[in-house]
């Protein structure tokens, strides 16, 4: 990719669009940034965008797209909006952020070493637990890394860093969406995974073979010498190997991680983790990794992120002790089963992060006490339903916020006690009312946040206040 010179729109500020706009405006390109909110609405990111970024708020008018080589686009924006759709008709180039990142450290431009390896993680739960596990390994080995991605921090602003002050990387750690994959082109990790596969965002995808098809491009370009891990007990996960990988010509070599069989790859068996891969391979085969109980992350889903971490640093050349250390001292994320306070023998948990059904199964797997649930928000089109076993099993009390709090009465609330709250400090002093000694109250909404809060960490933070505030 030629950048220096370059006439390049980037479609949609936030996080993304700041780091994508800034890396082209270093190297040399000349960049317009429009986004449909107006400016007020984009402060905190207007400020942060080089003084060399013009920005085009309020709408994209016909006259920004004239004269452009590349528009780079933001993963919260659809591919086919009728602006993009003209564009492409026009034979404009279109990538997403992800892309752009991938192809800057690829070129000669950047100044960086081009050889850098891409590791990515991604599937519907569990991503960013996963991803920083695998960095938190790399870094235990003496790897230098950037981690970027759907975690949070753009990773063009993450390259920018190391193409402004030429530091020496190894790896490139990255959690990525649907989203981002949607506008991938020549992007090629030499190490990926896919988690798992359950429905969400059907708000924007037609159907879960869409979306499935969607996660499945992450090894799109993959070659013989590059690898892919997947989930053998997601059935989901597994369709990419029949429907993609069967007939892809060129394949990855394919792992697993299970909780439930041995498998080529890492899995579980009578309370320890163990390894197995083909003795060809440059990685050593181990047979018990390390006991579960030394594992100081908790949960059934966090079981599966550790498996699927571990074989990723394994057969990126990372010592067997670096991986075995990471996994005895790595603490956790914000948000995901976020232990908040113990409160008259009533444990109060964060899991602001399950914004699908699929989360919010695994977290009430990893729980055997009786659950209050607090959930509800923006509907992403979810099957609530699918929690019926589970409501029916473990949840004591169900108390709805949001949106969809009348849709998720009418597919569980039959099961167990189930109340409206009209906000979360509400939400938060029923499930205390209900609650008995030994129970769990666990914010797992099941939905998106986007109707009452900023984002998932707003809402996450937002309930951990109001729960420390409350008196014993």
């Amino acid at each position: 990719m030629e950048i220096k010179g370059k006439r390049t729109l980037i479609f949609g500020l936030a996080r993304s669009g700041v780091g994508a706009a800034n890396l082209l405006a270093h190297l040399g390109a000349e960049v317009t940034v429009t986004d449909k909110k107006l400016k007020e609405e984009l402060t905190d990111f207007v400020k942060r965008l080089l003084p060399s970024v013009r920005l085009s708020p309020g709408g994209h008018p016909d006259e920004i797209f004239k004269d452009i080589d590349l528009i780079v686009i933001s993963p919260g924006v659809p591919m086919d909006i009728p602006s993009l759709k003209n564009a492409s008709a026009r034979r404009i180039k279109i990538i997403g952020e992800l892309e752009l990142a991938y192809q800057i450290v690829r070129s000669q431009e950047s100044g960086v070493n081009s050889r850098i390896p891409f590791f990515v993680v991604t599937g519907t739960n569990g991503k960013s637990t996963t991803t920083t596990l695998l960095d938190f390994m790399f870094r235990k080995a003496g790897f230098r890394t950037i981690l970027g991605g759907n975690i949070g921090n753009a990773l063009t602003e993450e390259i920018l860093k190391i193409v402004s002050s030429q530091k020496t990387i190894d790896h490139i750690v990255a959690e990525v969406s649907s989203f981002q994959l949607e506008s991938i082109d020549e992007f090629r990790p030499k190490g990926a995974a896919i988690l798992n596969i359950t429905p969400d965002h059907l708000d924007r995808y037609q159907s879960m073979d869409e979306y499935r098809e969607t996660k499945a491009k992450v090894f799109l370009n993959q070659k013989q010498d590059d690898f892919i891990v997947l989930n053998a007990d997601d059935p989901e996960t597994m369709k990419v190997i029949s429907e993609k990988l069967k007939v892809k010509s060129e394949k990855p070599n394919i792992f697993y991680f299970s909780r439930e069989r041995e498998v080529k790859g890492v899995y579980f068996k009578d309370g320890q983790i163990y390894c197995n891969f083909p003795d060809s391979l440059r990685v050593t085969r181990y047979e018990s990794l390390i006991s579960v109980d030394e594992i100081r992350i908790r949960g059934v889903h966090n079981l599966e992120n550790a498996m699927a971490a571990s074989a990723m640093a394994l057969l990126a050349e990372c010592p067997l002790e670096a991986v075995i250390d990471a996994l005895r001292e790595f603490p956790g994320l914000e948000h995901r089963l976020e232990f908040v306070r113990e409160l008259e023998g009533v444990r109060f948990i964060n899991d602001s992060k399950g914004t699908n059904v699929g989360a919010v199964v695994k977290s009430l797997e990893s729980f055997s006490e009786p659950v209050v649930l607090i959930a509800g928000g923006r509907d992403k089109a979810g099957d609530f339903s699918v929690l019926r076993p589970l409501v029916k099993e473990r949840v004591k009390a169900l108390v709805l916020i949001g949106e969809a709090k009348e849709k998720i009465k009418k597919a569980i609330g039959d099961l167990t006690e189930t109340t409206f709250a009209g906000d979360l400090r509400e939400a938060v002093i029923i499930s205390r009312r209900v609650a008995s000694s030994g129970d769990v109250v666990l914010l797992s909404p099941a939905c998106a946040s986007f109707d009452m809060f900023r984002d998932f960490e707003d809402r996450g933070r937002q309930f951990k206040q109001i729960v420390m505030e409350m008196e014993g």
